[in-house]
């Protein structure tokens, strides 16, 4: 299923987003749904996916219960999670932009994988990015997918790992690349230059729906899917998911290593092989070209779907 989170008439409902476009308001199909988040989801997912599942299917419900997209909002899928960490799985893209600045690759990217958190109360979802002032220096995307958490576990196998593996989507690590490089000279980080935004969208896609996109390895399972970005209309990034050098289930299991993950975790993996100005820049594909208020950015996954943002300038911001 393709699972999101919608504002209609100031409300936010979870839903799902059914194949004609048209959304289905669980709450409006189910009692079983009323006044829940995609958050309640999650966390009861052995019930409620299910029944969402079979609502989806279902021919006889009122017309009460469907909401056309261009009536709806949508916010991100999971506004809310409970926490949210960033990968650095990438090799190419490591590799280059360390290469751009003078730098031999690092050999610890080899041994183990690497991630930060990040601010989980600064998400949003396609639509508006408001930024001002020093977040506007630089301002960078970064072409990602993510995961959430959707069970509870500990110290997990790789198998446990990615069983524990709800659900995919699209994800842009916005990024104020003055404010970045400034606080990365004191070797902790990156923090000011990520926190204000990390859009995710536009649904939150199940491990059934993405059927033979998902193939075993002996590291994990691996998501076959085309990612491109657009500024503008036109693209400047393409890559695969696949070519991620470290699986979901093996960050999940360094994340997991002697603490507990919960459902409703969020998970990146780290921006894609030229999915980012910064790299971009450094290779001269682009001439010091960053995002400008105005600019529209377009990340696709293929069977994730398009998430699209818009940058404003908000001098509150």
């Amino acid at each position: 299923m393709k699972l999101v989170t919608f504002r209609k008439d100031a409300r936010d409902s979870a839903g799902v987003r059914l194949d004609d476009g048209r959304i289905l308001d669980l709450g409006a199909a189910s009692a079983a749904f009323r006044g829940l988040s995609m958050l309640d989801v999650i966390r009861d997912a052995a019930a409620l996916v299910p029944l969402a599942e079979s609502l989806s299917q279902r021919t006889d419900l009122p017309g009460e219960a469907y909401v056309p997209e261009a009536e709806a909002v949508l916010l991100a899928p999971i506004p809310n999670p409970v926490s949210m960490r960033d990968g650095y799985a990438f090799r190419q893209h490591v590799l280059t932009a360390r290469r751009n600045r003078g730098l031999e690759m690092i050999p610890e990217f080899d041994e183990f994988p690497v991630f930060y958190f990040t601010n989980h109360l600064s998400v949003i979802g396609p639509g508006e990015l408001r930024v001002g002032r020093r977040r506007l220096e630089k301002l960078d995307f970064e072409l990602e997918a993510f995961i959430v958490i959707g069970k509870t576990i500990t110290n997990p196998t790789l198998e446990e790992a990615d069983d524990a593996i709800f659900g995919y989507g699209v994800m842009n690590d916005f990024s104020a690349r003055t404010l970045q490089m400034e606080e990365m000279k004191l070797n902790l980080g990156p923090a000011k230059g990520k926190d204000f935004a990390t859009a995710l969208g536009p649904w939150l896609v199940t491990k059934d729906e993405l059927g033979p996109r998902l193939s075993e390895s002996p590291r994990g399972k691996t998501l076959n899917a085309r990612m491109t970005a657009e500024v503008n209309g036109v693209q400047v990034s393409d890559g695969n998911v696949n070519q991620m050098s470290w699986t979901f289930a093996e960050i999940v299991q360094r994340a997991a290593d002697g603490v507990t993950l919960v459902p409703g975790e969020v998970i990146g993996s780290g921006t894609v092989g030229t999915g980012c100005f910064l790299e971009l820049n450094g290779s001269k594909i682009t001439n010091d070209q960053w995002l400008m208020p105005g600019d529209t950015v377009r990340l696709t996954i293929d069977g994730l779907g398009t998430l699209t943002n818009t940058i404003v300038k908000d001098d509150a911001k």
